[in-house]
Parts: structure tokens; C-alpha cells; sequence
């Protein structure tokens, strides 16, 4: 069916003003509410997250919208359509943070979720229910687990998860998490889901983006091509002997920490020439480190651990590095006679976005006169969970300078509301197509 273009778009001026005014307010409350110096810290199933979902909660019953909250925790946030049955058009992002980051890490998804909600309001009623998901548990440095909230409501984490899975800081399961915060772990054992991709017509997530990309481009939006993908290994270990400095020549030495120099020297070597032929990858010693109560500046040190993280837009790519560093770790273990463990590790899969709605978004920023431009994004989100479920899914990142995941975060309002008005040019385009 066909719809008609409302006469009058909400834009930065009139009514507009009013759904941006009560997002810097939101922002404003959300600030102190999480103030962890020198950041915010908003923990996975901690009173803050609970704190900041209600805070959404209670602005979306001011505005009379419809309100849910899942077994697992997960707000959605609707305005009604017309066919209550038809395919839902969603957006959304997470609410927790991690550990001192900063204020619009994921909430600004939310938050420009909610602008769009209110500005919807002020139109016809739309086709079908527009729904906004405020998502828990996205960030996994509190639970070592991919999009845990996401995927949790779609029935498709781990069953073992609630009871295998601890959170970081308090080594406390995320059964007991959950309990605590008076959701149901239940419902993960039971793999029972809280939502039907195939009711979802669409999903786009706004966020700010965690690289310099936008700021060098000097484009306040941008359409992301794909969520990377990534290879994880937590738990490297390279074992040698503990001798002494001075007493041991260099043939007699099994050294772990200049063997995983050579290693890191060998991938950084493999990066370049990945990179070279055009390939997609991104690589990350975490940490790299031996202990200072076993070794020190009169010992060769026979143990170095380290963490590994691999990321690239195209599966592929990882999984042939994955085999390429598995072969160097023997060879280098060999020729230094010391043992090279990677350990277990984690693969995301990589997420392209979905070409129509990132045609349709970049169509919207040119109407609003905002100039946006592609990139990949290199952080994991939530989106990726819809997109992996054949949902067509897309991302709009938000200019931010210093990065993320850091108190330095700082994203200017005038580019976190031009994203709100490339998401509502957008949505209506979708809507209220011309006929």
C-alpha cells in the first residue's frame, strides 16, 4: 500500500525543538546519574543501567507511547501503526558503558531513538509500529559474551550462559545479575525468545563512531558498510625458562618475551601486506605483559601473556589469519624452544549493512543538506544480531572526536541532531513513500 508524505517534516526548527531539547536534557541527566571518574560507568545489569532504562521509560510514558520490558531486561519503546500486524520498522542501541568511558556510548542511539518517536508523534499515524529498543548488556568487558542483551532476546544465547558466564568486576554469575535486577535468567536456559525477526521490517542503529574516521573527513554522519567481524584469543601464553640475565649467552636462552616480540613483529609484517592487497583488518596486542613478581631486570623472563584481537569486515580474512598465526606460533616455538599458546578464543561474524536502507539513508542526509559518507565500523554492536538473523539492518555513526570507550568521548549535540534528522528523513521516506 501506498502512503502520502505528511506536508510538514519535523526539522531542527518548530516542532523538532522540542524532541532535541528534551534529548540534551536526557543527556544532561544521564551524565551525573553515571559518574564514575574520570568517565561514567553504567554496568551490565548494575542499578545504573537500571537507572538509565528508567529514565527512557519514564519520558516515553510522558509522551503516551507504548512501553515493554522483556524478561531479559530489554525496554521497546512504540508508537502504534496503523497495521498492528505488519513488519515493525525498529531502531534502538545499548545503555551500559564501560568501565570510566563516555556519556554517548550507545545512549545516543537510544536517545535519538526516542527524537524519533516524538517527532513521529507530531505526523500522521504511521503504516506500521515504529519501535525503539533500549538494548541491555551490549558491552562485553562486564560479560564476556557477543551482544548478550540481543541476542538473549531472540532466544539464541548459549542456554549455559546465565549459569557459565560471570561478570568481571564482582565474579558473580549472570543468573545472579539478573535475578538481582528482578529479570528471569530462566528464559535464556529455555532459549525461549522475546522477539520474532520476522516481525521486523527493519532495523537501523544510531551510534557515535569509536574511530577518528568521521572527524578527518569532516562528515558529522556517516552510513556504516559493515560491523567487522572478529577473532578474540583472551588467554595467550608463551612459556620458556626463567634464568639468569647475566649468566646465561644468548644460544642457551628461552626467552618468552623475544619470542613474542618476533610473533608481534610477524603479524604487524602480515597487517601490512594485508593491507597492501586491499584487504579489510585491523589487529590488536591488548595486553602484553610478564609478571613482575616472577620476573625482573636480572631475569630472562619464561613467561609472556598476551591478548590478541583480529577484526575485518570480510570472514575470510579472518579465518585465514587465523591459520597463518597458528603455524607462525609453532615455528617460532620451535626455532626458540619455548611454547606458544594461544589459547581458546571467540569469532564474531563479520555483518555487512543492508544496501537498500544504506542507499535510503545516504538519499536522507542529502535531503537534509548533511554531508555523510561510508565506513566500516570497527567496534562490534548490537546491530549485528538483527543483521545476522536476515533482518535488514543498517548503521548511522555520529562524528565524536577522542574515541570511545574513554572519558575523552566528546560528541558535539549539533552532530548528534543531525543524525536525528537524517533517522527521520529516513524513517518517513520509508513510511510515507511518494506515490
Amino acid at each position: 500500500m501506498s502512503y502520502a508524505k505528511p506536508k510538514a517534516r519535523p526539522s531542527p526548527d518548530g516542532g523538532a525543538d522540542i524532541a532535541l531539547e528534551r534529548a540534551a536534557r536526557l543527556f544532561a541527566e544521564l551524565d551525573p546519574m553515571s559518574a564514575d571518574p574520570p568517565g561514567v560507568t553504567r554496568a551490565s545489569f548494575g542499578p545504573v543501567e537500571d537507572a538509565a532504562h528508567a529514565m527512557i521509560l519514564r519520558e516515553a510514558r510522558a509522551l503516551g507511547l507504548e512501553t515493554r520490558t522483556d524478561a531479559i531486561g530489554n525496554l521497546y519503546v512504540t508508537l502504534p501503526g496503523e497495521d498492528r500486524d505488519a513488519p515493525v520498522l525498529m531502531t534502538g542501541s545499548h545503555l551500559d558503558s564501560v568501565p570510566h568511558g563516555g556519556n554517548y556510548d550507545g545512549a545516543a542511539g537510544v536517545i535519538a531513538g526516542l527524537v524519533l518517536l516524538e517527532r513521529l508523534l507530531a505526523g500522521p499515524r504511521p503504516p506500521c509500529d515504529v519501535t525503539l529498543m533500549a538494548i541491555r548488556a551490549e558491552e562485553m568487558i562486564w560479560f564476556p559474551e557477543h551482544y548478550l542483551g540481543s541476542r538473549a532476546a531472540f532466544g539464541i544465547l548459549p542456554p549455559d550462559a546465565p549459569d557459565r558466564v560471570m561478570r568481571s568486576d564482582t565474579g558473580r554469575s549472570l543468573a545472579d545479575h539478573m535475578t538481582d535486577a528482578g529479570f528471569d535468567p530462566q528464559v535464556i536456559r529455555d532459549s525461549v525468545p522475546q522477539l520474532a525477526a520476522h516481525r521486523i521490517g527493519a532495523f537501523v542503529e544510531v551510534h557515535i563512531e569509536q574511530g577518528p574516521v568521521l572527524v578527518e573527513a569532516q562528515c558529522p554522519v556517516g552510513i556504516v558498510t559493515a560491523i567487522r567481524g572478529n577473532i578474540r584469543h583472551r588467554f595467550c601464553r608463551i612459556e620458556g625458562q626463567t634464568t639468569h640475565a647475566g649468566g646465561v649467552p644468548r644460544r642457551s636462552r628461552r626467552d618468552a618475551v623475544l619470542a613474542g616480540a618476533e610473533l608481534a613483529q610477524a603479524m604487524e609484517a602480515y597487517w601490512t601486506e594485508a593491507e597492501a592487497k586491499g584487504d579489510d583488518m585491523v589487529l590488536t596486542l591488548g595486553e602484553f605483559s610478564t609478571d613482575p613478581g616472577l620476573h625482573g631486570i636480572t631475569k630472562v623472563p619464561g613467561l609472556l601473556t598476551f591478548t590478541l584481537d583480529v577484526r575485518s569486515q570480510d570472514d575470510t580474512v579472518l579465518n585465514l589469519f587465523e591459520r597463518w598465526v597458528q603455524q607462525q606460533a609453532r615455528e617460532i616455538g620451535e626455532r626458540r624452544d619455548v611454547r606458544i599458546d594461544l589459547g581458546p578464543y571467540t569469532q564474531a561474524a563479520a555483518a555487512p549493512m543492508d544496501a537498500s536502507l544504506r542507499r535510503g539513508l545516504m538519499a536522507a542526509a542529502r535531503d537534509c543538506g548533511i554531508t555523510a559518507c561510508d565506513l566500516p565500523s570497527g567496534g562490534g554492536h548490537d546491530c549485528a544480531t538483527f543483521s545476522s538473523l536476515g533482518i535488514p539492518s543498517a548503521m548511522l555513526f555520529i562524528r565524536n572526536e577522542n574515541g570511545s570507550h574513554n572519558p575523552d568521548e566528546h560528541t558535539e549535540f549539533a552532530d548528534f541532531a543531525s543524525a536525528c534528522d537524517v533517522l527521520t528523513r529516513w524513517a518517513q521516506d520509508r513510511l510515507f513513500p511518494i506515490t
